[in-house]
């Protein structure tokens, strides 16, 4: 198959994104700029690609059950960064190609990020990021590894950044109730925009988490011992009747369009609005129609339809419900580990008297 390859210099790459950052008109600039990025983002699929398959080797050893996904990042997160961050450049921007491992616990975190560091590796190792051991204020816990690609046989490639995350299965479970939440709220809680009470709620909660991963806490909870973290999450919890309203998220099954077509590339389209999911699939040899239809959603999303859509490959539809629970509004893990919070804060109050 012909993977997409880099058209336009990083100074154009560059221009394009201070055009979609700025602009609010859809112009012929503007469409110049989406075409630019759509082309620079599609870019980076080859290199997730052959990342993917260093991950998945790697982890035969280390968690053989992990979920493993790659995305493309969504045009809207790509302007909303460049807005937020304003000296961002697009062609550094280093998660426009994503790379996902979820592992059953912290043990296994570290150790495949050991691996990485202290094996030898073709691509450079640009930055790492420990929010395990410095979480972010959000709540946000896992590992991020930076790495350029470098491979003089496709030197096409050389220089464009890919992320790797790697985060245990309770950190997944947070990060996903996140993003679900902000669907419905139409904020970006996951890059700490939105009502404080909920990015408060979140901060929390991920402060909980941490207690019980046994690793360091939240900045601002820091005092908090697990007990008197356990109980007000519980109080803000019921406060907020986070229970009752991430149980009305969920969508019946016969709400769910799952194409059944033999591919492991899927298009995810949400409609909130509805509650509605529809999942095209998509085989290597389609991945340009894929890009095609994925850039098609995105201006429609643009010019306001009330959906949200991801282009990610992750095996199986099973293992990509999995990967992307947010995007299937389906938040029961978070909801077991807040019931996990409730048995562990009973567990030591009986402790303490």
């Amino acid at each position: 198959m012909a993977w997409p390859t880099p058209q336009f210099s990083k100074t154009q790459v560059n221009k394009a994104g201070e055009i979609l950052a700025a602009n609010t008109i859809f112009d012929k600039d503007l469409l110049w700029a989406v075409g630019v990025v759509d082309n620079w983002r599609s870019c980076h699929g080859y290199p997730i690609n052959t990342f993917q398959a260093t991950l998945r080797h790697k982890l035969k050893n280390i968690d053989s059950n992990a979920i493993v996904a790659q995305r493309l990042k969504r045009m809207f997160s790509i302007v909303g960064k460049l807005r937020r961050f304003e000296n961002m450049q697009l062609a550094r921007m280093q998660d426009i190609g994503g790379l996902r491992a979820v592992v059953s616990n912290l043990k296994r975190v570290r150790k495949l990020e050991k691996n990485y560091l202290n094996s030898r590796f073709n691509h450079d190792h640009v930055a790492s990021y420990d929010y395990i051991e410095h979480p972010k204020t959000s709540g946000y816990r896992g590992i991020h590894l930076v790495y350029k690609y470098k491979n003089h046989r496709v030197p096409e490639y050389n220089g464009l950044l890919i992320e790797l995350q790697i985060r245990t299965e309770l950190q997944h479970a947070w990060a996903t109730a996140v993003e679900t939440m902000g669907t419905f709220l139409n904020h970006a809680l996951k890059s700490s925009e939105g009502p404080d009470v909920w990015l408060d709620f979140f901060s929390l909660t991920g402060s909980a988490f941490a207690h019980i991963e046994k690793t360091q806490p939240v900045l601002g909870y820091e005092k908090l011992s697990p007990i008197e973290t356990f109980a007000e999450v519980i109080a803000e919890a019921e406060n907020l009747q986070i229970k009752d309203r991430l149980q009305a998220f969920s969508i019946a099954a016969k709400r769910i369009h799952i194409d059944r077509k033999p591919g492991s590339y899927h298009l995810v389209i949400l409609n909130p609005d509805e509650k509605t999911v529809e999942v095209r699939t998509y085989s290597a040899v389609n991945l340009s129609m894929a890009g095609k239809d994925y850039t098609a959603i995105e201006t429609r999303i643009a010019e306001g339809a009330p959906l949200q859509a991801v282009l990610v490959s992750a095996g199986s539809i099973e293992n990509l419900q999995r990967a992307y629970p947010n995007y299937f509004l389906d938040t029961h893990k978070f909801l077991q580990q807040l019931q996990r919070i409730e048995r562990n804060y009973k567990l030591l109050t009986k402790v303490s008297t």
